[in-house]
Parts: C-alpha cells; structure tokens; sequence
C-alpha cells in the first residue's frame, strides 16, 4: 500500500503552506486535513519510518524540539491552553510514524477533552476547516516559530 506522508514528503516543494507548515532536514509539519479543529497539527518524519523506536538520534532530537515549539506556536496563534501530543500510526495508510499536536482550547467541551479529541478528526467534509483557513494558520503559525 502506498504511503500518504511519504508521496507528501516527495512532492514538498510543490506543497501549499497547509502541508508545509514548517520542515527541515528531518521533520515537516501539516495541518491535519480531516479535522472540525483548527489548529491541529501533524508532525511527520521526512523519511518512512513505521515505530517511534526506528527513529534516528537526530530525528528523536528534532522531535523533542518541535514538539515544544509547536505547542509555543498553537498557544500564540489559537489561544489555547495547552496542547495535546498523540501518536499511533495505526490507521490503514497512515501506519508512517507521525505525532498529532492538538490546541486544547479552554472552552473545550468536556465531552471532547482527552483521548475524545480525536472526535474532531475524520470530520464531514462541511465540517472540517476549510483549505484557506488551513493556509492562513499555517502562515500565522509560520511566523512564531
């Protein structure tokens, strides 16, 4: 089966700023393109990697890095609280590592804080944030980090 982050990976520089929120030689950043949230970043090795203990010295490295600054970035953009940090890669096509960083904003409902975050993922198509204000995050995000 084909590999959705990695065709992402090898189409980078033609990619609008919504799937490039930021990267560098190891990382890049998207906005989630299935989500009723916005905000809700993905964080992707720019390599295949399929397990969190696969990754580099120098990937895990950056992991830690942007993990923060993205939860700095979200916080100044979105407002929100604090940020969640998940990562499963099991959904079929998505088993490539990647980590959700997710803005809790302070009025989250109660039903949707948590691991029932992800009940803003897999969102109707009407429901989710449309591509220009995915790009407009993603550029709004771009200058805090």
């Amino acid at each position: 089966m084909e590999c959705f982050t990695c065709r992402g990976n090898d189409l980078i520089d033609t990619l609008p700023p919504r799937e490039v929120v930021v990267a560098d030689d190891h990382w890049r950043v998207a906005h989630a393109f299935d989500t009723a949230l916005p905000g809700w970043l993905v964080l992707v090795p720019r390599r295949h990697v399929v397990a969190v203990a696969d990754l580099s010295d120098d990937e895990a490295a950056g992991l830690g890095f942007w993990q923060v600054r993205l939860s700095r970035a979200l916080r100044a953009v979105t407002g929100c609280v604090k940020s969640y940090v998940v990562q499963f890669a099991e959904q079929e096509g998505f088993a490539h590592v990647h980590f959700h960083v997710v803005p809790r904003l302070a009025d989250l409902p109660g039903d949707r804080r948590g691991p029932r975050i992800f009940g803003y993922l897999g969102a109707p198509a009407q429901e989710r944030v449309d591509e220009t204000r995915r790009d407009e995050l993603a550029v709004a995000l771009r200058a805090h980090l």
